[in-house]
């Protein structure tokens, strides 16, 4: 069962349990991925999948982060609501310590030295951890790597 299969299951599991806001999310998803589909004109591999639904907790991630800023209580719960729904389906986040095991690798194989690289590392990173990490501690991971090298 692919990922889109599984988030059509769940939507119906959730709409006969009354789950409002579990089908809410997931109806988001799903039209994300059906987008996605129509633009690139065929079906979507579990791998572009998953950058959509990256992309969805991202969104959630950043709008808590202006909600709290604004004093929004109401609205952050809301948007932790749905990222902890989004997070159901993403695979389980690497550790950071993890994480900077895999840059290192990374960093020996784009040959990179200097801040410099960092295009060349995130470019050959990314595809690796797709899903698995937030794209701003990856960055911020990377840059204390290269700036370590030197």
């Amino acid at each position: 069962m692919n990922l889109k299969e599984k988030l059509m299951s769940e939507l119906k599991d959730s709409m006969k349990q009354g789950n409002k806001s579990k089908v809410s999310v997931i109806r988001l998803l799903l039209s994300s991925i059906k987008n996605k589909e129509i633009d690139k004109m065929g079906e979507l591999s579990d791998g572009d999948m998953m950058t959509i639904l990256s992309q969805a907790a991202k969104i959630r991630r950043e709008a808590i982060e202006g909600f709290e800023k604004g004093n929004r209580d109401d609205l952050v719960k809301k948007e932790k609501e749905e990222l902890e729904i989004i997070g159901t389906y993403l695979p389980v986040q690497i550790s950071e310590e993890r994480l900077r095991e895999i840059v290192k690798e990374v960093i020996l194989e784009v040959s990179a030295t200097s801040a410099k690289d960092i295009g060349k590392v995130m470019k050959a990173l990314m595809p690796k951890i797709r899903g698995q990490a937030d794209g701003k501690v990856v960055n911020k991971i990377v840059q204390q790597a290269l700036e370590n090298q030197q």
